[in-house]
C-alpha cells in the first residue's frame, strides 16, 4: 500500500498464497473468510462508535438546537445504517468464500480420480489434498 492511496494494492495475506493445489485453495478460502469476518466486525463496532460521536456532537449547544439538532439522531442513524450494511455484506462475503471452497471440492476433488493424470498440467499439484 502506498501512503497517498491506501487500500489500492492487493491484500498480502491473500496474494501471497500461491495457487499450487487444493491446499492453497483451502488456505485462500480460510484466510479470506477470516479477513471478511474481521472487517465486518470492525464496521459493526465502528458504526456503534460513530453513532455515539454524531449524537454527542450536538449536545449542549442551544444554538445548534435552533438550527436543526433535534433531527440529529435520525440523520446519524441514516449515516450509520450504511456502515451497518457494509458489515452485513462482509458477513455475506465470508459465506460466499465457504461456498467457493465447497464448489471447488464438488467440481474438482470429487471428480479427480476419473481424470487422466497425463492430461493434467504440472503447475497444479492435485495430490496436495
Amino acid at each position: 500500500m502506498t501512503a497517498d492511496r491506501p487500500g489500492r494494492s492487493r491484500i498480502p495475506e491473500l496474494s501471497n498464497i500461491p495457487w499450487g493445489g487444493p491446499k492453497a485453495i483451502t488456505a485462500y478460502a480460510q484466510v479470506g473468510r477470516a479477513l471478511a469476518r474481521d472487517l465486518g466486525e470492525e464496521f459493526h463496532l465502528g458504526a456503534d462508535e460513530l453513532y455515539a460521536v454524531l449524537i454527542r456532537s450536538y449536545k449542549g449547544n442551544p444554538l445548534l438546537a435552533l438550527l436543526g439538532a433535534p433531527d440529529v439522531r435520525m440523520r446519524a442513524r441514516r449515516v450509520v445504517r450504511r456502515l451497518q450494511r457494509a458489515a452485513e455484506l462482509q458477513k455475506g462475503a465470508g459465506v460466499e468464500l465457504v461456498k467457493f471452497h465447497a464448489q471447488f471440492r464438488k467440481e474438482f476433488i470429487d471428480v479427480l480420480p476419473q481424470a487422466k493424470p497425463e492430461k493434467r498440467k504440472a503447475e497444479f499439484n492435485w495430490d496436495d489434498v
